[in-house]
Formats: C-alpha cells, structure tokens, sequence
C-alpha cells in the first residue's frame, strides 16, 4: 500500500513538472556551456597553484564542481518557483545582506580585504554576493510597485538612494571598491529602465563629478592603498616586483597566447608567475592557452546571454519580471565586463571575479540561482520568439 502511495506520489509530480511551461532553451543552453567552459579552464588555470599551496591539485576544481552541481540544482528549482514570491522576500533578504555586510568587518583579513565570513567547516561567505541579489529584488519590487511615479524624487529616487548609499558605504569599509562600481552600476541601469527622470541622472552626474574631484584631493589621507593602485595602473613596470607584478604577468600571458594559443593547459604564466590565476586573473591564462579566439569566444558567449536575456525581459509577462530579469543579466555581464578590463589593464586592478569562470562557491551558487529566477520568468513569458 505504501509503495502505490509512493508510487503515485512519483507519478503525480512527474505530471506536474510535465505540465509546466516551458523554459528558455537558448539562455539556458549558453548558460551551460559558459559553466561547463569555466570549469574546465578553472581545472586548467588552478591546479599548479593549488599542488603548490595545498599539496592537492585538484583543491579548487573539486569544491567548484560541488557547488556547480548544487548552483544547478537551485537553478533548476528556482526556475520552477513562481517568481512573484520574491516580492515577499525582497526587504527581507536586503537586511538579512546589510547584517553580513557589518559581520564581515570583524572578520580577520585576507590581502588587505575583509570580504569573507568563515564557516567553520563550511569554507567562507561572500556578503557582496547575496548584495548583488539583494539589490536588484528590491528595485524590482519598489519600481514595478510605483512605475507610474517614477519621475518624481520621492518614489524614482530617494529610496533607491538611500539603499545604494547604505550598501555602498558597507562595501567601501571592507574595501571591495570594484563591487560597489558593480552596485551602484546595476542599480542605475534598473533605474533607467524603470523610468527615473533623465533630470536624476544628470544631477548624479554632476555630484559624481564633484565626487571624484574630492576623492582626488582626499584619496592620499583617506584610501592610502588606492594611490599606489593608481600609479600601477598608469606604468605597472614602476614597481614590477610590488603592486605592478600582477598586471605585468597578466600582460605577459596574454601577448603570450598569440591568435590561436599555446593550447590548454599549457600556459606557462600559471606557475606561480600570475598569483591569482583561479580566481581575478583567470581570463589571463584563457588568453595565454587558447588565444585570441578563445578569449573572443567567451565574450561572444557573455553577448549572447546579455542579448537572450534581453529578449526574455521585453516578453515578459509583467515589469517585475522584465525588472529581475533585465538586473541579473546586466549584472553578469557587467562584471565580466569589468574583470577583462582590469586583467587587460584598461582599468585599476578592483579585485572582481570572472562569473562562470573564477575559483569561489558563494559567487557560483548565486549566479546560478538568479539565472534560474530569469529561467522562471521566461516560462511565463509571451511565446514570440526574438
């Protein structure tokens, strides 16, 4: 009796998933093929580093693909889940985001930077991640709440100010500088598109300039770190065995790979030349093994899922779907964005990840999370194909 019970149980939920509506196939297909790549050149870029410093070569693969496979399973779930439930989590998740974010300032340092809490036998936690997913839930929320008032200050600004002002000065204590670039990215463009008056932006612009003409004047006393990044940044070779070490090696590694590569697995800038090559500076040995058509490759990869995920954002059925999707797209994409230009030089070395790619299970879970959340707003979304 019991086994028919169960049995039906079985049954019954197989004709429920059945007749669920369909996912996105495309986005999810990139989705899979950016992860399955990032691992594989994270084994590639890791293992010399992890024999070296835990006497293990696969120390960063073999958590990487345990979190992969739980990250994809919460997508899988997350894309069966109703997405107007975030509404009722929205706030709740933003405080649950600030506390860690206060938490991690009495943790203890790791490169100058207090970004992880440590769970004893867990590994660690990254708070700016939960950040990022905080963020963008609650100016969804807010925005297709109020979408008809978002020309005036009191709904298409203030609020969003003030959470963005909260987190910001969070994450500048730790100092995790190129997150809150991210942040503040992420939420003008889902203010922009929720429709804050073009008047907001320009008075931003105009304060950020005054801003940043302050951060000049000031950075010396305040951010002593962040003037020798500068310099670095301006002629890496001024002190090639301190702060310019890094950038150098990642140039190296690329010019090294040529058009087509030395071939996976082969980089030579892995051992121990770039320090970080599973993590900032992944993309640097992507471009030392496979060359400039595999460093193509992953941007032509990231362009198709900004562009899919797009499309799933104006089918959506309602402005909190177009809103959440439209975030965390953006946000994959920006950070990606941002990570080639500081391994390419094109910006100061911030410290930010490569999604899908770079070493570190908190990131992974929540990407793969949100983009299961994009996969439950494209099964309600209207079936015209883009």
């Amino acid at each position: 009796m019991h086994t028919r019970a169960r049995g039906g149980g079985a049954a019954a939920l197989r004709r429920r998933l059945a007749a669920q509506p369909g996912l996105d196939i495309p986005f999810l297909s990139l989705l899979l093929v950016l992860l399955g790549f990032g691992l594989l050149m994270l084994f590639s870029a890791g293992y010399a580093v992890a024999l070296y410093r835990r006497g293990d070569a696969y120390t960063y693969i073999r958590p990487q693909l345990l979190f992969a496979a739980l990250g994809v399973a919460a997508m899988y779930a997350a894309s069966l889940v109703d997405y107007h439930i975030w509404h009722r989590l929205a706030w709740p998740l933003l405080g649950l985001s600030l506390v860690l974010l206060t938490v991690v300032l009495f943790m203890p340092e790791y490169n100058g930077c207090k970004r992880w809490i440590v769970l004893p036998g867990l590994g660690t936690l990254q708070p700016s991640e939960i950040a990022k997913f905080a963020v963008v839930l609650v100016f969804a929320h807010i925005i297709s709440l109020n979408h008809d008032r978002m020309k005036t200050f009191t709904a298409g600004v203030l609020p969003f100010a003030a959470v963005l002002a909260t987190v910001a000065v969070l994450m500048l204590l730790e100092p995790h500088l190129s997150g809150t670039l991210l942040i503040l990215s992420i939420g003008a463009v889902l203010m922009f598109v929720g429709g804050t008056g073009l008047q907001w932006f320009a008075l931003a612009g105009a304060l950020g300039v005054g801003a940043i003409a302050a951060a000049v004047a000031l950075l010396p006393e305040l951010v002593p770190y962040a003037m020798s990044r500068l310099e670095s940044w301006q002629n890496p070779f001024l002190d090639p065995l301190g702060d310019g070490h890094q950038t150098i090696q990642s140039l190296y590694a690329i010019a090294s790979g040529g058009a087509a590569g030395l071939g996976l697995g082969n980089s030579r800038q892995k051992y121990l030349y770039v320090p970080e090559p599973q993590n900032d500076f992944i993309f640097s040995i992507l471009c030392e093994e496979l060359g400039f058509l595999g460093a193509a490759l992953v941007i032509v990869l990231f362009a198709l899922l900004l562009l899919r995920g797009l499309s799933i954002a104006v089918r959506a059925r309602d402005k909190f779907g177009a809103l959440l999707t439209v975030g965390f797209v953006v946000q994959v994409v920006l950070q990606a964005i941002l990570n080639i230009a500081v391994v390419t030089n094109t910006i100061p070395n911030t410290g930010i990840s490569l999604p899908f790619f770079s070493s570190g299970g908190t990131s992974l879970m929540m990407l793969l999370g949100e983009m299961g959340i994009v996969l439950s707003v494209s099964r309600q979304a209207d079936a015209a194909a883009f």
